[in-house]
């Protein structure tokens, strides 16, 4: 099946200059939504990962359902104040200053095998944050993965993981 047909392109979205690749067409079609969740099974199952962390918010719509699949947990990476309890922070550098990104303190146990996903990667700054702050609680992170690989913005340089991706854009 061509993923591609059920991701639909929105020019100048968020702002002008930006085509947005849209996932909710994917997501509302059933068979492309179970072969997007299958592929991304067949391609992180040999890394035996046994936590998936999701980053907000489109990541959770991929790990979640992934980890339903792999019959293992999943946990959320989230933007600063958005977990009840006590959380660790990291902070990262943006284009244009900086984000904070916070997991809950009690997520990862000191060791455990986790894969972290998100909808899209494109300069993989979130990416490699969150693989970041999921090592600094503990986590041993021998994967990633995303449904969308803007693979000319070179996103995956910056990852030191095994890297997946369902889909990918070339320009």
């Amino acid at each position: 099946m061509d993923l591609k047909q059920h991701i639909r392109s929105v020019p100048d979205f968020p702002k002008k200059g930006i085509l947005f690749y849209d996932i909710s067409t994917l997501l509302a079609h059933a068979k492309a939504w179970q072969t997007t969740v299958e592929r991304l099974e067949k391609a992180l199952a040999p890394h035996r990962p046994e936590l998936l962390i999701g980053i907000e918010s489109r990541g959770f719509l991929v790990a979640a359902p992934l980890a339903l699949a792999l019959g293992i947990g999943f946990v959320m990476v989230r933007k600063r104040g958005k977990l009840p309890g006590a959380t660790i922070p990291y902070t990262y550098a943006l284009e244009y200053g900086t984000d904070t990104i916070e997991i809950q303190a009690d997520a990862i146990a000191r060791g455990r095998r986790v894969a972290v996903l998100d909808d899209l990667l494109a300069t993989g700054g979130t990416l490699e944050a969150a693989i970041n702050l999921c090592r600094k609680v503990g986590g041993d992170v021998v994967a990633a993965g995303c449904i969308i690989e803007l693979s000319f913005l070179g996103g995956r340089k910056r990852l030191d993981v095994p890297f997946t991706s369902v889909v990918a854009y070339d320009s």
